[in-house]
């Protein structure tokens, strides 16, 4: 595949181009992807942070043709740019909701399609990176605009309250089920995935293995906060990683809480302690006994 470079447009299959946005860093990797759909004309998929050389890139790269612009989701490195991108090309705006400063014209949801003699777009509602997270299927190509449901290159943050690793590893396992089945991704962020079951499977298979640490780390300790838990499990990785990592550890603890495996005072104190269930019932049983 051709070079990720900011600015340039790539062709990467007829009708759907590339143009990746200069906001590179530890969140984004080597930055935002926008996508042109269509020819005559064409939906933009994730507009980019508030750039105006990367929305007058993608204006121009429209030239004129720009009809929608669709949000994977709010957050600020692929949402702001819709409003500068809307305003030079008087195109509606969709996304699943207003929040973050993003404000759509219309909110659309699981199952929404766009119909046009170019496009067979369609919505797949993704929560859990974010609770109003919503993937792009072009259904005739069989081609998933996955936003940062799948990135290519690393593995995607869950970031509570609005984060949900429950909902995540759900919606991830969602994907395995669409008929039929998804040929490419294209993610928010990192180059095409040409393996779209081998990397679902890749995601589902690291969180499980990174949640039973977590647990196993817990379970050991009796007494864990995030930092401890981080500090070991994720030892190979970076420690510049570290503070990122704290809120995936933090989304795997709470789903576990809900599951009964673990438990903590306060769940939403990401200082707080967490114990193993298990240790808490063997107290009980303990004190039932001396009683």
């Amino acid at each position: 595949m051709p070079e990720l470079t900011p600015g340039a447009v790539v062709t990467l299959a007829p009708r759907l181009r590339r143009i990746l946005a200069p906001n590179p860093g530890i969140f984004t990797g080597p930055g935002t992807n926008t996508y042109l759909l269509g020819e005559d004309e064409l939906a933009v998929i994730d507009p980019g942070p508030d750039d105006p050389v990367h929305i007058e890139a993608v204006a121009a790269a429209g030239a004129g043709r720009i009809r929608w612009i669709l949000v994977t989701h709010t957050h600020p490195d692929h949402a702001p740019g819709a409003a500068g991108l809307a305003k030079l090309t008087g195109a509606e705006v969709l996304g699943f909701d207003a929040r973050d400063d993003f404000s759509p014209d219309t909110e659309i949801g699981d199952g929404w399609a766009l119909r046009t003699p170019e496009l067979h777009l369609s919505a797949v509602h993704t929560p859990g990176h974010a609770s109003n997270h919503l993937c792009y299927l072009l259904e005739i190509e069989r081609i998933l605009l996955s936003g940062d449901h799948i990135m290519n290159g690393s593995t995607v943050i869950i970031s509570p309250p609005d984060g949900d690793m429950a909902a995540y590893m759900q919606a991830l396992a969602r994907l395995e089920l669409i008929k039929p089945p998804i040929k490419t991704i294209l993610p928010g962020h990192g180059d095409v995935i040409d393996d779209p079951k081998a990397k679902v499977e890749e995601y589902i298979t690291h969180r499980r293995a990174r949640e039973e640490a977590v647990f196993q780390y817990v379970e050991g300790a009796g007494k864990a906060t995030l930092d401890d838990i981080v500090a070991v499990v994720y030892a190979g990785v970076g420690t510049e990683y570290h503070p990122l990592a704290r809120f995936s550890v933090w989304a795997h603890l709470r789903k576990m809480a809900d599951e009964g495996r673990v438990h903590s005072g306060d769940p939403d104190d990401m200082s707080a302690n967490w114990h193993p269930t298990r240790q808490r019932s063997r107290a009980r049983r303990g004190r039932r006994r001396q009683a």
